[in-house]
């Protein structure tokens, strides 16, 4: 016979069985997740979220909505996610613009590293460096030796102030113990423009904004920013190749609100390294000039730290600011 007191018992471990991480991980997700993108429409954020959504929506059997959100470098959108409900289906695609915007903007809302969730990395872009084909230097020997020739004479275009475009450069000058003029853009595109036009003589800009230049013999590439060669690019060196310990890749990542429950976190990262075994989600990434980064939450999450911590004293060293 089961006694008032051994029923109540019983219902209380089938209330907490319900949240247990397995049974939570069996039933999710059953409705939409949305992945908020800080940029806009077309732009590099915004085609990693719609390859990588597409992708779940297959894997999770449920719609899997981008929404960009653009303005403030990202912030917009983090905000939004730092205060969603933390169930696994607002997620953010951040990347190395989050671990800059921790130190570049002195008061945020939130704390990105305390915040968010680290669910899973997604691709690495190289930046590359590049000239115009009149520039005197043809590798990163020469560029250095070139701008200690000329302190302060060369000008660095980027997409902006505080992007990893410009960090780079700010990095490699560091060092090198070399020194040129900083000529924040809004955009790739158009920093590119006044390159080809010589209103500046040096870009550390995303590898797929480049590359049909750099085809097309109109930019110079002389070295890539991330720590080995590029397999797009695999002729062209690493800056590190010459500047032992030099790194300066964008990355993308995917991120929840930081009380999401472990279990929905690891069927997410599951799901996204599924994808980023595939042939096809690879070959997509790499059109784009990106690598894919698989791996673990935690993983990804002391990725997270390095490059927090690693840009940070970049951006107090050169006293950078936002525009």
């Amino acid at each position: 016979m089961i006694t008032r007191r051994r029923f109540l018992e019983m219902a209380a471990a089938s209330a907490g069985s319900l949240t247990t991480p397995d049974l939570y991980a069996q039933t999710y997700p059953t409705q939409p997740i949305r992945i908020i993108v800080g940029f806009a429409a077309g732009g590099n954020f915004d085609m990693v979220a719609r390859t990588l959504g597409h992708w779940l929506s297959e894997r999770l059997r449920q719609p899997v909505l981008v929404e960009n959100r653009p303005g403030a470098g990202s912030n917009i959108a983090t905000e939004a996610v730092v205060n969603a409900a933390p169930n696994g289906y607002t997620l953010l695609l951040g990347g190395a613009v989050n671990a800059i915007n921790a130190t570049l903007y002195e008061k945020l809302p939130f704390i990105f590293t305390r915040d968010l969730a680290p669910v899973a990395g997604v691709v690495r872009f190289p930046n590359v460096l590049t000239v115009s084909p009149s520039f005197p230097a043809h590798d990163v020997v020469e560029f250095i030796a070139y701008a200690k020739a000329h302190p302060g004479e060369l000008s660095q275009g980027s997409s902006g102030n505080g992007t990893t475009q410009h960090l780079a450069g700010d990095l490699f000058k560091t060092m090198t113990d070399t020194d040129f003029v900083h000529v924040p853009y809004r955009g790739a595109s158009q920093a590119i423009t006044d390159l080809l036009a010589g209103h500046v003589q040096v870009l550390f800009e995303p590898l797929p904004a480049s590359l049909p230049f750099i085809k097309a013999g109109k930019l110079r590439v002389l070295a890539v920013t991330s720590a080995a060669r590029s397999e797009i690019l695999p002729e062209v060196p690493a800056i590190a190749e010459h500047v032992p310990g030099y790194e300066a890749s964008g990355w993308t990542g995917i991120f929840a609100p930081v009380k999401t429950p472990a279990a929905v976190i690891g069927e997410l990262n599951a799901a996204i390294n599924a994808g980023l075994a595939s042939e096809g989600i690879v070959g997509q990434f790499a059109e784009l000039g990106a690598a894919t980064m698989p791996g673990s939450p935690d993983e990804f999450a002391r990725l997270v730290a390095v490059e927090t911590e690693k840009w940070s004293q970049v951006v107090r060293r050169g006293n950078i600011k936002p525009a």
